[in-house]
């Protein structure tokens, strides 16, 4: 008896061992989005206040979960005057919906370091799923601090008006179809 009990506390602590809490690194992390205006050109924006964790129990992340959460109020275009305008009720209205969050529901491995990571975005207050690439470009110890850093890029395309986000403005005025780009450094 004493023998099953510890390996069976062998076996909890380790894998309570590889269990690990990584964070974005603000520094070094982006979340970004492009869209087509007038059918004919990109503007390009990020989210530049935003806080990202994954946690997994494996060192290769196949079975990670991710949660995202963003100021709604850091949108910025590299235009002050269309930035207090997607801040306003025609677009993300961030007086009344201060966050847009992620939090996965799925991630499946594909291929060697691509994933596809499924889960609930919240936006302007409606919830949707939504489906992206996902590539793990690896773990290297940073030279700087000496810890491990685990990097990541996420694409993937969500339609605006699921969302509610400028709905006066139709296509093509504005695409319908949003390009998100999230790259991250991630450290424990």
């Amino acid at each position: 008896m004493k023998k099953i009990s510890f390996l069976i506390l062998l076996t909890v602590s380790s894998l309570s061992s590889f269990a690990q809490t990584w964070k974005s690194d603000k520094a070094h992390s982006q979340l970004k989005f492009d869209i087509t205006h007038l059918g004919i050109s990109t503007v390009s924006g990020a989210f530049t206040d935003f806080d990202a964790t994954i946690n997994a129990t494996k060192p290769d992340f196949s079975d990670a979960t991710f949660t995202l959460t963003a100021e709604t109020a850091s949108i910025n275009t590299g235009v002050e005057k269309r930035n207090e305008h997607l801040k306003s009720a025609d677009f993300f209205d961030a007086v009344a919906n201060p966050e847009l969050t992620f939090k996965s529901t799925s991630f499946k491995k594909v291929s060697e370091s691509k994933y596809q990571l499924i889960g609930d975005l919240t936006m302007h207050g409606i919830t949707k799923p939504v489906s992206m690439d996902f590539i793990y470009r690896g773990t290297v110890t940073n030279p700087a601090s000496k810890k491990a850093v685990a990097g990541f890029r996420a694409t993937g395309t969500i339609k605006r008006s699921d969302f509610g986000i400028g709905p006066k403005f139709e296509a093509p005025m504005l695409s319908e179809e949003v390009i998100i780009i999230a790259d991250g450094e991630f450290g424990q």
